[in-house]
């Protein structure tokens, strides 16, 4: 049924971690010194990561403890909820919204913040990012995640591996040369990603549900046919033949695992690709549609607003606006 295809690869869920690419990017990498606060506001979609270069300072998120960060800890907020940075944890009282200090602004995607705070006492230098994961299996993963996720500065090879990048991060924030931003913004990709692995391979809830679902053998192979080949006309035989499992056998270790039925779950996958699609191409819906397993275009918007609350040209204009509302704001 198909060609050489990397979704037949025996690992689902490092295909899912392949699609951990981040888009609507923004980088900040702010030199900090005495008692000084940031306050970092919530940002619908967003995933925020923060890593200290230089220093230390204490990350503040509403219902979870106050962690320090020190060099080589990695940080993720990964559901867009406001939170503080700050030098200690009396300063985080008194933080200053990151939208009221001075920016330099190196480009439309990395801006630096210089010396914020009373100027005396220890330093630190912080490198942060705001970003969005657009694919359905970055969003499904993160989702998942729980509000707060710190990857420690601990000996080990995952560790290791990540604190090589770190190094690098800092290097190229110590000192932004051409291309340097180029740089920053693809190693954080790459520590995102190592910061879920981590998350997972430490979590023994990542061993169940849609995690656990994509490490099953057979469960896992139908999960990544689903993910990478959407479109096709899926039934619940042509996945069970797929795997070689019967019909029943397969429908019923997939709701087990997966928590939904095979067609359930195939028919919210398709209308989370169809949003990102709407969000991130000019396609005609009748196109759309068709993709998406539906004959008509007015049965696809239905099965999209039952799917997602808004119609689809709903979110095509919310884009479009979304776009001229940043340009007109550089």
């Amino acid at each position: 049924m198909h060609g050489p295809d990397p979704w037949t690869s025996p690992d689902p869920l490092g295909e899912a971690l392949h699609f951990v690419r981040m888009t609507g990017s923004f980088y900040v990498r702010s030199e900090m010194s005495g008692s000084w606060g940031l306050e970092l506001p919530a940002m619908d979609d967003a995933l925020w990561f923060h890593t200290v270069v230089d220093g230390r300072c204490v990350l503040s998120v509403p219902g979870e403890p106050t962690r320090e960060l020190v060099p080589g800890d990695f940080a993720l907020v990964p559901h867009g909820r406001g939170h503080v940075l700050a030098a200690d944890v009396e300063a985080s009282a008194r933080a200053t919204s990151v939208h009221d200090v001075p920016h330099e602004y190196i480009s439309d995607r990395y801006a630096l913040i210089s010396q914020h705070g009373d100027g005396t006492g220890r330093a630190a230098t912080l490198v942060c990012g705001a970003v969005r994961l657009d694919h359905p299996a970055a969003q499904q993963l993160v989702r998942l995640l729980p509000a707060l996720v710190v990857v420690d500065a601990e000996p080990g090879p995952r560790q290791s591996r990540m604190q090589n990048i770190l190094a690098m991060v800092a290097d190229e924030a110590r000192v932004l040369e051409p291309g340097g931003e180029a740089v920053i913004t693809r190693l954080s990709d790459i520590l995102v990603i190592h910061a879920l692995r981590s998350w997972i391979a430490n979590t023994p809830g990542a061993q169940s549900g849609w995690l656990g679902a994509l490490q099953d053998d057979r469960v896992g192979a139908a999960l990544a046919l689903i993910h990478g080949h959407p479109h096709e006309r899926w039934t619940v035989a042509t996945l069970a033949a797929s795997v070689n499992m019967s019909r029943s056998g397969f429908s019923a270790r997939f709701t087990e695992l997966v928590g939904d039925s095979v067609m359930s779950y195939l028919a919210t996958w398709r209308m989370q690709v169809a949003h990102e699609t709407l969000r991130s191409e000019d396609v005609v819906l009748a196109e759309l549609a068709r993709r998406s397993g539906y004959l008509s275009e007015a049965a696809f918007g239905k099965a999209f607003k039952r799917a997602t609350g808004v119609s689809p040209g709903s979110v095509r204009r919310r884009e479009v606006l979304s776009m001229s509302a940043g340009q007109s704001s550089r």
